[in-house]
């Protein structure tokens, strides 16, 4: 069964770094887009970066600049490069993969993995 792997959460001081993975098929990989989202307690879920089948991405306002989402064809994967951090990332992040022709649904997610920024 075709699924999601996550990977690379953990705890970080403020601004450091993490790189989260998300591994896939290759089927996945060459025709969804891919996103990561991240949700924090008590807060909506947000969708914080996104990689399309032909590598265009998109970051919220709020990681722009900061973090970084980018697909290895050579190992089926997508990384979420995050520099900079700060406590208000923390939050538990998905990977999700997104149909780019009508229905526009998500067929797969990931498991999530935490991520924590603190002193």
């Amino acid at each position: 069964q075709e699924q999601l792997v996550e990977s690379g959460g953990g705890l970080v001081q403020p601004g450091g770094s993490l790189r989260l993975s998300c591994a896939a098929s290759r089927s996945i990989i060459d025709t969804y887009t891919m996103d990561w989202y991240r949700q924090a307690p008590g807060k909506q879920r947000e969708l914080v970066a996104t990689v399309t089948s032909s590598g265009s991405t998109y970051y919220a306002d709020s990681v722009k600049g900061r973090f970084t989402i980018a697909r290895d064809i050579a190992v089926n994967t997508v990384y979420l490069q995050m520099a900079s951090l700060r406590p208000e990332d923390t939050a538990v992040y998905n990977c999700g993969a997104r149909r780019e022709t009508p229905p526009l649904t998500y067929d797969y997610w990931g498991q999530g993995t935490q991520v924590t920024v603190a002193s």
